[in-house]
């Protein structure tokens, strides 16, 4: 390793805008993509190739940053600040004021390339959303959160979180109070995935599976009823069903498992005979 290698990590390291794992990992996920099925990955080579120029852009200009900051260190002439670039002594020469202009016009470089890296990434989740891969979605949420973009991070979640609602729209939609079984089961199955693959920080989320609950409950134990079943005493379906869960939806897997376990172990789903 080079002394100049040996400058730009550590001082990458310490940029405001990012550390150098936390840059390149959309770029990483992004060779991903393009090596996993080149057929496949056509319609995201240009969000991908886009994203990888930009973070190569975006390592050069923190790299300039990092061999200016480490000069002015050397001098001795930049003052403790927000870039970290450390604590000067005395007031800046000439050399020492023109190596400092540099250096902010560097850190200014990098931070415009690290906004364009993060547009470019959210780029790539919105075509990534559009083949119905969520999970790569949720993996550039998670290096953006990783790399201080909360609230990108949550922007894209809450897209994703539209996309699967909006897949399992229809079973949901048939939700009511006298459902046949299979159409039970569907929505069982639907509202399972929504709660798996839909962020836990998307607004909303479980208050907008909890309002599905009471009818869901309400056609298990019509069914129950109608089988003679004896429904047990511990069971909490027809509570569900009256609404009793309404202000409770930090419990909704819970009880959607509730509604679920009395469905597949007492009322015959189809094919379960």
């Amino acid at each position: 390793m080079t002394s100049q290698e040996r400058i730009v990590e550590p001082a990458m390291a310490d940029s405001p805008y990012l550390s150098l794992r936390q840059a390149v990992r959309p770029a990483i996920f992004a060779h991903f993509l393009l090596a996993e099925d080149r057929e496949r990955a056509r319609q995201l080579a240009a969000e991908c190739e886009d994203l990888l120029f930009l973070t190569r852009e975006l390592l050069k200009a923190a790299g300039r940053a990092g061999i200016l900051g480490a000069g002015s260190l050397g001098a001795g002439s930049l003052g403790a600040g927000p870039l970290g670039a450390g604590q000067g002594s005395g007031q800046p020469d000439e050399d020492g004021g023109d190596r400092q202009a540099q250096l902010l016009g560097a850190y200014a470089e990098a931070g415009l390339l690290w906004a364009k890296v993060v547009g470019s990434t959210m780029a790539l989740a919105r075509a990534l959303l559009d083949r119905g891969d969520w999970d790569g979605v949720r993996r550039l949420a998670s290096f953006l959160a990783g790399a201080g973009e909360g609230s990108t991070a949550e922007e894209l979640h809450i897209q994703l979180g539209k996309a699967v609602w909006g897949t399992y729209r229809e079973p949901l939609e048939e939700i009511s109070a006298a459902m046949p079984p299979e159409a039970i089961g569907r929505a069982i199955d639907a509202l399972r995935a929504v709660l798996r693959e839909v962020p836990e920080d998307v607004p909303d989320r479980n208050r907008e599976v909890n309002r599905f609950l009471p009818p869901l409950a309400a056609s298990v134990h019509a069914i129950m009823r109608d089988q003679g079943i004896d429904i047990p005493y511990s069971s909490r379906v027809e509570h569900i069903a009256t609404g009793g869960v309404a202000r409770y939806p930090d419990i909704v897997k819970l009880s959607l498992d509730e509604i679920a376990a009395e469905f597949e172990g007492t009322c015959h789903r189809p094919g379960n005979q």
